[in-house]
C-alpha cells in the first residue's frame, strides 16, 4: 500500500474547502472563512435559500450550486471536473460543521480519490460546543449525531453503547427528546444527562439532571429548537455473557437443565443473535 500525501496548499488543481457556519449566532462566522467563500470560484450548498441568508449578510457574491442528499451522484462529477480545471470550492452545510450529520462526506472521498485537496476550516459545531459547557466528562467523548427514530431500532442502539465509558454526545428533535431519554433510562439506568438547546441563540439553555428527572421536567415542559443531547459514561461495565460450547452443545445442556427442546432451541437463538431455524439445523445436524 502506498501513502498518500496531501500537501494542502501546493497543488496546480483547486482546492475543496470545507467551511462553517454559524449554528445560531452569526457573529460566530470566522473572518477566514468569509474571505474563503469571497474567494472561491463556487460555493457547493446543502441549501442555496438558506446559505443565500448568509452571503447576503457577509456581502459574498459567489455564485452557488446545490449539493445534497438526493443529487449528490450527479453533482458530484460535475465539481470533480470543476476543481480539476483549477477552480476552488467552498462546501457548506445549513449550520456548523460539513460532513458533521450533514452533507459532504461523499463529495471529500471523492476528491480525496482523485487527488484534489480537500481543506477543512475550524469553526463552529454543536456537539463540541455543549459538550465543554454540559460539566459532563468532557474527554474521552463518543459523538454518535442522530439516533434511529423507530424505538426498536433505537434501543438496540443504545445497547450496542451501553458499556461506553466515554460521554455520549447525540443531536435530537425536541419532539423526540423525551421518548429518547425514557429509551435511554430503560437502557443505561439513570445517568446524568444534559439537554443543550438553541445553542448560540438568545434562548441558549442547558437542562441538566438525571435521566429520571429530565423525563420528570419533560413531562410538563415542552422544548422549541434542535437538541444537543449528553449522556454520561458507563461507570461499571457490564460483562459479557460468555457460552461454553457448540449450538448444539448448548441446546442439549438448556434441555438438561429442564427446558423443552422448542425453547432450548429459542433461547440459544436469541443468545447468539440468530434464527431459530438456523440453531434447529445445528441441532439435528441436518
Amino acid at each position: 500500500m502506498t501513502v498518500r500525501i496531501q500537501k494542502s496548499f501546493a497543488q496546480a488543481v483547486g482546492t475543496l474547502y470545507l467551511v462553517p457556519t454559524p449554528i445560531g449566532n452569526l457573529e460566530d462566522m470566522t473572518f477566514r472563512a468569509v474571505k474563503t467563500l469571497q474567494t472561491v470560484e463556487l460555493i457547493a450548498s446543502e441549501d442555496t435559500r438558506n446559505t443565500q441568508k448568509l452571503l447576503n449578510h457577509f456581502e459574498v457574491k459567489t455564485p452557488q450550486k446545490s449539493l445534497h442528499e438526493h443529487n449528490y451522484n450527479e453533482r458530484i462529477p460535475e465539481l470533480l471536473a470543476f476543481l480539476k480545471n483549477g477552480n476552488s470550492i467552498a462546501q457548506v452545510s445549513d449550520a456548523g460543521m460539513p460532513s458533521i450529520s450533514d452533507p459532504g462526506h461523499e463529495l471529500v472521498v471523492a476528491c480525496i480519490e482523485e487527488n484534489i485537496p480537500v481543506v477543512a476550516l475550524p469553526g463552529a459545531t454543536a456537539g463540541m460546543t455543549a459538550l465543554i459547557a454540559s460539566g459532563l466528562m468532557p474527554q474521552p467523548f463518543y459523538f454518535y449525531g442522530f439516533l434511529q427514530r423507530k424505538k426498536s431500532i433505537q434501543k438496540k442502539e443504545l445497547t450496542d453503547l451501553k458499556n461506553q465509558t466515554a460521554t455520549l454526545i447525540f443531536y435530537e428533535s425536541p419532539h423526540r427528546v423525551k421518548e429518547t431519554i425514557k429509551n435511554i433510562l430503560e437502557v443505561f439506568g439513570n445517568r446524568e444527562v444534559v439537554i443543550c438547546r438553541e445553542l448560540t441563540k438568545v434562548y441558549e439553555e442547558y437542562l441538566r439532571g438525571t435521566a429520571e428527572e429530565l423525563i420528570d421536567y419533560l413531562s410538563e415542559h415542552s422544548l422549541k429548537g434542535e437538541c444537543c443531547l449528553l449522556v454520561s459514561g458507563a461507570v461499571e461495565i457490564e460483562a459479557a455473557e460468555v457460552f461454553v460450547g457448540s449450538l448444539k452443545e448448548q441446546v442439549e445442556q438448556l434441555i438438561e437443565e429442564g427446558q423443552a427442546p422448542k425453547e432450548a432451541i429459542k433461547t440459544v437463538a436469541k443468545r447468539h443473535d440468530l434464527k431459530k431455524q438456523d440453531v434447529y439445523k445445528e441441532y439435528h445436524e441436518l
